[in-house]
């Protein structure tokens, strides 16, 4: 004997995401190995939030899958696109709202979610030029606009230990995506942290 534990079967999880940055930081977080061994997760970009409707249907109809996630930002008021997205999910689905159950979301972008890794911080806008000074501040990356080298650079800063700092300070946001800095992000980290898949179970159950 080993001494290894077996998982007898993984949950097979396809989180799209929205565009590049989002792809990379999850990629980065599954590259660190901070969830629980019994998920596989695939990662899907979009290429942009026009997408993830279509990218979500094709995933979850192509039946490879126990669930499909989608990891996206609402952007600005009045976030018609976020919630274009969120209606043409939930008439995919024929039930009402259960979206709500399927997107991940940082409000007012994702950076709201990736600069939890560094100090509790609140944008004040999605636009990357706006941010660019919070995020050399914090992490030293100059001009930011999301350039592959830039969020290659960002990414290597990311770790274990400012992981669970991330997850700490976004359970102190607000999980209402209509709310300003808002995300609720961490259900998802604390879901894939654990071995118990009932949460997949109840959401499939309302598919």
């Amino acid at each position: 004997m080993t001494g290894k534990r077996i998982i007898l079967e993984q949950v097979a999880l396809c989180i799209i995401c929205e565009g590049s940055e989002e792809y990379d930081y999850m990629s980065r977080l599954k590259e660190l190995n901070v969830w629980n061994e019994q998920y596989r997760v695939d990662l899907v970009d979009a290429g942009g939030n026009g997408n993830l409707p279509a990218r979500y249907q094709d995933k979850y109809q192509n039946g490879l899958y126990d669930l499909v996630l989608v990891f996206c930002d609402t952007d600005k008021k009045p976030y018609e696109q976020y919630m274009e997205i969120k209606a043409k999910i939930d008439r995919f689905h024929g039930v009402d709202g259960i979206s709500n159950r399927l997107i991940y979301f940082g409000n007012p972008c994702t950076m709201q979610i990736i600069i939890e890794h560094f100090a509790e911080v609140m944008l004040k806008s999605p636009a990357k030029k706006v941010n660019s000074t919070v995020i050399q501040q914090y992490t030293g990356i100059n001009d930011y606009k999301a350039k592959q080298e830039q969020r290659t650079a960002l990414m290597r800063l990311i770790n274990k230990e400012n992981y669970e700092l991330m997850v700490e300070r976004v359970d102190r946001l607000p999980c209402s995506d209509t709310d300003m800095n808002s995300s609720n992000f961490n259900i998802l980290m604390n879901h894939l942290s654990n071995s118990n898949t009932d949460w997949i179970d109840k959401i499939n159950e309302e598919l």
